[in-house]
């Protein structure tokens, strides 16, 4: 085998078929748990700002397991533990439906939203109490208050950790290779094994990693910018 050949990899129809296929199921696995973890992440805001007493500790206890267990330990709990515990109709349509790809999104979806919870909880918390009470005093219910004053500002001044959130949680998509997800990780294993053409593939595999989350985080950048109140005082 010669040396070092991009071409062997890039130039190979089948080869180039594995990496789109998995570029596609890494976006499928991200965009599912980005979306289930955004979700539920205002769900578990509404709860800690809820006036029920179970609410914030409740909150509290689901955030601290998914910060403090490994995103890689949780994903094979649901893949190596639960799946295996659910009765055998389910399990069979989970099979016959890429259950590789469903867990990684619930495993992965369940974990950030801890994160984003936190994110978004720390935004909220930002906002002047004042805009509450002017709020209210304008006629708005504590509801109305949230939805049209509160959680706009809070999101906004959420925004950066969320964007580095939402890129980690890119990266992580990776860690579903661990429980047989075919995404770009585990279409790389499978060139690399195929071609062994260790560097070049491996190689590859970085650089899209970082050109998918250079784009996440360009346009987590274009959206600060474009919620920016300097900005919009400034036009």
């Amino acid at each position: 085998m010669s040396g070092f050949d991009l071409s062997a990899i890039l130039g190979n129809p089948e080869y180039t078929a594995m990496l789109l296929h998995g570029i596609e199921m890494t976006f499928i696995i991200y965009a599912g748990s980005w979306t289930m973890a955004m979700a539920l992440a205002l769900l578990l805001l509404a709860l800690r700002f809820s006036p029920f007493r179970f609410g914030d500790p409740l909150v509290a206890a689901y955030v601290s397991y998914h910060r403090n267990v490994p995103t890689l330990v949780q994903l094979m709990l649901w893949y190596f533990g639960i799946f295996t515990l659910m009765p055998s109709g389910v399990a069979e349509w989970l099979a016959v439906h890429n259950a590789e790809a469903i867990f990684a999104v619930i495993g992965l979806g369940l974990c950030q939203a801890a994160y984003f919870s936190e994110d978004l909880r720390s935004g909220v918390r930002s906002v002047s109490p004042g805009q509450m009470q002017a709020a209210r005093a304008l006629g708005h219910g504590y509801v109305s208050a949230m939805r049209f004053v509160i959680m706009p500002q809070g999101v906004r001044n959420a925004l950066p950790p969320l964007i580095n959130h939402s890129v980690s949680l890119f990266k992580n998509s990776s860690l579903a290779v661990v429980i047989g997800a075919s995404e770009l990780t585990h279409a790389v294993k499978e060139i690399e094994n195929l071609s062994f053409r260790t560097f070049e593939i491996y190689l590859i595999g970085t650089v899209l990693y970082l050109f998918f989350s250079l784009v996440i985080m360009s346009i987590g950048a274009y959206l600060s910018m474009r919620t920016d109140p300097a900005r919009s005082a400034r036009a």
